[in-house]
């Protein structure tokens, strides 16, 4: 018999680690090869780990909800024959023999943080939810054993992506919390006393929520609470400033009647209007390349690649932004290909991680909920995303040789919410207004 070990694979560009979310097999199942033994999530997207082999579970080494980093093991499959998978159970064999490094000393430290947490009674434990920063469950578990109020928690500076606290950072505060006793007892002399510092204000606690018999509490889904604290950062790191301008989009209508049957006869795809906004965006931010950037401290990241997010809706009804890579240099069809492929397998959990990454600018259609206008809030760390109102017919003033004349015409808004640290009204009102010259000058008979 040889043993084979389940690693998380790479998840995507950038991302370090996923949280367990339910395992699939128990110990002791038989599993096939490319079967689906664990469920993990990164930031947006649910992910199933499969098994390169087929054999038998015979351990675990995560519990749901634990953050597993990307490389470590995750279980271990038992499979017939010798060869490759012996080397392995050599390996794994020398492995425990080896002296206990740091690393495996910290790991040690995780499981018995965990056999911590299942002793501790409910009464005794941390109310954590009260925070809107997001901390994993190993750290919850770390600052409940070391009694860390949700205060001193909220205080220490992360060192993990976007600002998350991390194992190292809460043992290391810790650390430095027990050596603060030590240091109190030293007397200065009362010349070099530092004057005493303002405490810092105290955060102001949530206002308490009636509820009454007749009310039901619904529990926030995992994503849930994740944009909730990625809109609430975005709202606090950027400042939001929007301009507005309505869009004729008669001539694309017309065009789009015209053509669709004979595009979804000769590509088997649906052409919807997405597409069409998408190349008009894009060749607008190769008009205004300082609309696709980001800010890093004081220093602006001017991207080279224009990668386009797509807002779309998920079966729970939570929105998530795919990424089209180097828009511009798609055509028509290829826009529409890409937008039906991405929209269809996010609504059916579909996408992969490395798919929602990377993103520079942000499209949002409101429209789709019957919505004229709308003032999106911008997808850190992007300066800028635009929403599209609902095309409506409305009466019109049209200017013909012969004079004005009242007329029906297809009409449209489009919103773009911008950074203003970096982003000034200039720009940002002559983007949008670039994107809405490049939509009224359709030709109507352009070929496809």
């Amino acid at each position: 018999m040889a043993k084979f070990e389940l690693k998380l694979p790479q998840m995507g560009e950038s991302v370090a680690e996923a949280t367990l979310t339910a395992w699939l097999k128990d110990v002791g199942d038989t599993i096939e090869a490319d079967e689906a033994v664990v469920e993990v999530a990164t930031d947006k997207v649910d992910s199933e780990v499969p098994s390169e082999v087929e054999g038998v579970l015979v351990e675990k080494f995560f519990d749901v909800d634990d953050v597993v980093k990307v490389g470590e093991v995750i279980a271990v499959i038992e499979t017939e024959g010798e060869g490759e998978a012996s080397e392995t159970q050599e390996r794994t064999t020398t492995e425990v023999q080896e002296p206990v490094t740091e690393e495996k000393a910290a790991a040690n430290l995780e499981t018995q943080m965990k056999e911590v947490k299942s002793s501790v009674s409910a009464e005794e434990q941390t109310d954590f939810s009260a925070s809107e920063r997001f901390y994993s469950p190993l750290v919850k578990n770390i600052a409940r054993e070391e009694n860390v109020s949700l205060e001193e928690l909220e205080k220490i500076q992360g060192s993990g992506k976007d600002g998350r606290v991390t194992k190292d950072d809460i043992l290391s505060y810790i650390e430095g919390r027990g050596e603060q006793p030590v240091q109190a007892t030293q007397v200065a002399p009362a010349a070099s006393a530092p004057k005493p510092q303002a405490a810092p204000a105290p955060k102001p606690a949530p206002t308490p929520v009636s509820v009454s018999g007749e009310d039901e509490i619904i529990e926030m889904s995992r994503m849930g609470k994740l944009i909730a604290h990625h809109m609430v950062e975005s709202v606090q790191t950027s400042a939001h400033v929007q301009s507005f301008i309505e869009v004729d989009v008669t001539a694309i209508v017309k065009w789009r009647n015209k053509v669709k049957n004979t595009f979804q006869d000769r590509e088997g795809e649906k052409l919807t209007f997405t597409p069409i906004f998408m190349e008009a965006v894009a060749k607008a931010i190769k008009d205004f390349p300082m609309i696709n950037i980001s800010v890093d401290g004081d220093k602006i990241i001017k991207r080279k690649n224009i990668n386009l997010g797509m807002a779309a809706a998920l079966p729970d009804g939570n929105l998530i932004v795919p990424v089209i890579k180097n828009a511009d240099q798609l055509n028509l069809v290829g826009m529409a290909k890409k937008v039906n492929d991405l929209a269809n397998r996010a609504r059916h959990n579909k996408l992969k991680p490395d798919e929602i990454q990377g993103g520079t600018y942000t499209v949002t259609n409101v429209g789709t909920f019957g919505s004229v206008m709308g003032t999106p809030i911008i997808n850190q760390p992007q300066v800028a995303i635009l929403a599209l109102g609902a095309i409506r017919k409305v009466p019109a003033v049209i200017e013909t040789p012969e004079g004005d004349l009242i007329g029906i015409r297809h009409k449209m808004f489009l919103s773009h919410s911008y950074d203003h640290r970096v982003v000034n009204g200039a720009l940002g009102g002559q983007f949008v207004k670039r994107v809405a010259d490049y939509l009224e000058s359709w030709d109507i008979n352009r070929e496809i």
